[in-house]
């Protein structure tokens, strides 16, 4: 029997003059969604949750991390998961913390990677023990290996809106860490609001910053929480600024180990509703999406957390 649903409405298209006319979602819900699962879910659920959400249109699909298992046991089981998904139709990156990661994600075969770094002292102490300054040489050695190694890589900054410990982040130091992590060859750099404080304002002000220090909105991507519900205005100041690559969770799944005010990522649907309605190209299914959130939410044991998904009966 399938899970799809037929939608109670849809929105009505009123494109917005000077917005892109196509944008990329990026899927980062089996890997930054399910990190923050208390129980361990397994590993056939995880590889059908992949599937579905390839099945359903998302572009890239980012599927878990080889950090070390005391630290985020949820994925402990990286390797396998990517020995049952085996050769996917789309991107399947991986995060990688450290050159320990890259070594397991290469005898993996995983052709796309990422690291995550922090635009805050305390975060980067706390989540990747090491200063703000150390973490950027940590991290070199691993863009340079897995670009000789024909890789891509991605860079997330996270902490960029502002910080539990430390309160508001100053916009040059988010742009000095992310530049920082452009130079040494990664690909794209995903700016995070990793608790969900930003607002439409601060989004365009950081953009600004990253093009006034040379890097314009093709380089950058947006990864927002909605903790404070900002996360799709949040989305609509990136527009506007000319990003066209956004992060979202299925059934906006995940948060933050290391930040306890953290909810759940942008929910996948919320996303393509609001997009939709806009009139701007992502590819994505959203019957399909929302379909799947809903199976995911019946193995989760809870309901969906995403407005679209709970509007539309999952």
């Amino acid at each position: 029997m399938s899970d799809a649903r037929t939608p109670r409405a849809l929105p009505m298209v009123v494109p917005e003059p000077g917005l892109p006319e196509r944008v990329t979602i990026y899927e980062v819900g089996p890997r930054d969604g399910l990190q923050n699962e208390a129980a361990v879910v397994p590993v056939a659920v995880k590889a059908e949750l992949v599937r579905r959400l390839v099945a359903a249109g998302l572009p890239v699909v980012e599927t878990t991390s080889f950090v070390h298992p005391r630290w985020v046991p949820q994925l402990a089981d990286a390797a396998e998961l990517l020995a049952e998904l085996g050769e996917l139709s789309v991107p399947a990156p991986v995060l990688v913390p450290n050159e320990r990661g890259l070594d397991r994600a290469l005898e993996a075969g995983v052709r796309h990677v990422a690291v995550f770094a922090s635009a805050t002292q305390t975060f980067a102490e706390r989540n990747l023990a090491s200063s703000l300054e150390g973490q950027l040489a940590m991290f070199e050695s691993v863009v340079t290996r897995a670009l000789d190694a024909g890789l891509d890589v991605r860079a997330y900054v996270s902490m960029c809106f502002g910080d539990p410990w430390e309160g508001a982040v100053p916009l040059e130091q988010v742009v000095r860490v992310g530049q920082q992590l452009l130079d040494l060859g990664t690909t794209q750099l995903s700016l995070g609001d990793t608790i969900g404080v930003g607002t439409a304002g601060h989004v365009g002000a950081l953009l600004d910053a990253f093009g006034e220090a040379g890097t314009g909105p093709e380089r950058l991507a947006l990864h927002f929480h909605d903790t404070y519900g900002q996360a799709l205005a949040n989305v609509h100041a990136g527009l506007r600024h000319g990003v066209t690559t956004f992060d979202a969770s299925a059934g906006g799944l995940g948060g933050c180990p290391y930040a306890e005010s953290a909810t759940g990522n942008l929910a996948t649907e919320d996303l393509v509703w609001f997009l939709d309605g806009l009139g701007i190209e992502h590819g994505v299914d959203l019957d399909a999406v929302v379909a799947t959130t809903a199976w995911m939410a019946r193995e989760l044991g809870k309901p969906a957390a995403s407005a679209v998904a709970r509007a539309l009966g999952a």
